[in-house]
């Protein structure tokens, strides 16, 4: 890892043919299903949505998620949404 100095948050995201994905940078796991995850991350919240979905492993001390299943988007929402809590985020997803 590069060092990103004090301040700068930082966010990998890797995925291994839709099927593997390895996030880091994140803070909390909000909600998650199989269809779907909602995790805060440093850079804001960041919705996965797909098939099959799956917790493969999880450190928050690290800042590590990696999920398994049929990976259909990532989305981030806006900087303005990272302050509402868990059930406006919802509202505004479902919209």
């Amino acid at each position: 890892m590069v060092d990103q100095g004090k301040g700068q948050k930082r966010q990998e995201v890797k995925m291994l043919n839709r099927k593997l994905l390895e996030l880091t940078g994140v803070v909390n796991v909000e909600s998650f299903d199989s269809e779907e995850f909602l995790l805060e991350t440093e850079l804001g919240f960041l919705a996965v949505k797909g098939q099959n979905l799956h917790m493969k492993h999880l450190s928050l001390e690290q800042g590590m998620v990696a999920i398994e299943g049929l990976v259909h988007s990532l989305a981030y929402m806006d900087g303005s949404n990272a302050s509402s809590k868990s059930k406006g985020l919802f509202g505004k997803l479902f919209k």
